[in-house]
């Protein structure tokens, strides 16, 4: 078997209402899709996630760099192809763009060697589960009343049957981002898990200590992402200091980024994002490393791959799971009705179709096609 052709297309999926997090705005956000064809007719798609900006620069390294590797290439020789990818690119970068280029071609021979063997990929990859805990992931910030606006969104998501949840923090004034996670708290109940992600917004330790100390009254399953992703000492110290989890990893690339953070205790929980670190090839690394260390891994995003990690990895707790409906993570705009992921009271079942098993949907994607 022989790769015949690998297309790539860049879509810009609107958010339709206003959305923001500590950090940044959210007006659109920019995928890139892979399709991997063969001589045999199998056919295997990947895609990440490339930021609000960023699917030019990703689209440019599939197309030019990986592109001219793989052709003509025996595609089920992944670990090979990961080495010559990550070669390839090493000078013009060993993160950002150049990662998540790597990314979406991993992810899309993953999906195509599911499909060769005829296995859902978690199956193939030797999991342990058929169905995989999920928390609902949300209280963006959004116009309109900050309290209303988070104890409307976490009960839609209770009566969904979630018990875990998230929420953003870091992007308010101090004193009313602490009222946001007593509401959300209130409106959760004392039983539910609620998790609290930063997106990077405070630049120094004690300011996320500070935070930390006024709401760990809270019951905070973790504390995410406090400094930019760099500052692995900031982090250590955090999590030396909190009894409150400290959670990091979602914008780190490569199994050698993910050994700095274990070895230096910087974080309590690694999450790991396959579309960020180098594919499904990279994240396993990564999970089993940090299983040797007893450390837990909660992917960021992407969940349409991530239950199958989840499932194939042991020390793997939960996935990040958007409702569709809210409008904030929306790649499966792209995807067929009947092939998007399904979670019910809090569990997604995996799906028993070969590889991701998902089907892009083609009108979707020529409308939001970036040419």
């Amino acid at each position: 078997m022989n790769i015949t052709e690998i297309r790539c297309v860049a879509v810009r999926v609107p958010v339709e209402k206003p959305t923001a997090i500590a950090t940044r705005q959210l007006t659109t956000r920019e995928y890139i899709l892979v399709w991997i064809d063969t001589d045999s007719g199998h056919t295997g798609v990947g895609y990440v996630y490339a930021g609000t900006v960023g699917g030019g620069a990703v689209y440019e390294l599939v197309q030019n760099a990986l592109r001219p590797l793989l052709l003509g290439q025996d595609p089920r020789l992944i670990e090979g192809h990961w080495a010559a990818m990550y070669q390839e690119v090493l000078l013009g970068g060993r993160r950002g763009a150049a990662l998540r280029a790597i990314s979406a071609v991993d992810i899309a021979l993953w999906d195509l060697l599911g499909k060769v063997a005829g296995l859902p990929l978690y199956r193939l990859l030797g999991g342990w589960a058929d169905e995989v805990p999920a928390y609902a992931s949300g209280g963006y910030y959004r116009p309109g009343d900050p309290l209303d606006n988070v104890r409307e969104e976490m009960q839609a998501y209770k009566a969904l049957g979630f018990t875990d949840f998230k929420i953003k923090v870091g992007g308010a004034a101090f004193e009313v981002d602490v009222a946001r996670v007593r509401t959300a708290r209130e409106a959760i109940g004392p039983a539910g898990r609620l998790a609290l992600d930063a997106n990077n917004a405070w630049r120094w330790p004690y300011e996320a200590i500070r935070f930390a100390r006024a709401v760990e009254d809270s019951d905070i399953w973790w504390l995410e992402e406090p400094l930019t992703p760099d500052d692995i000492a900031g982090h250590a110290e955090i999590a030396r200091t909190l009894e409150m989890p400290v959670a990091t990893g979602e914008i780190h690339a490569t199994r050698w980024d993910f050994r700095d953070l274990i070895e230096q205790r910087a974080a309590d929980i690694l999450q790991p994002d396959a579309g960020v670190l180098g594919g499904i090839t990279e994240w396993m690394k990564v999970a089993h490393t940090a299983a040797s260390f007893n450390v837990p891994v909660a992917p960021h995003w992407h969940a349409n791959v991530h239950a199958h990690l989840v499932a194939a990895a042991h020390n793997a707790i939960t996935v990040e799971y958007f409702v569709l409906d809210q409008d904030i993570y929306n790649f499966e705009r792209l995807v067929t009705p009947e092939t998007r992921l399904q979670c019910k009271d809090g569990r997604i079942p995996l799906p028993d179709r070969p590889g991701l098993g998902i089907v892009l949907d083609e009108e979707a994607v020529a409308r939001w096609r970036v040419d």
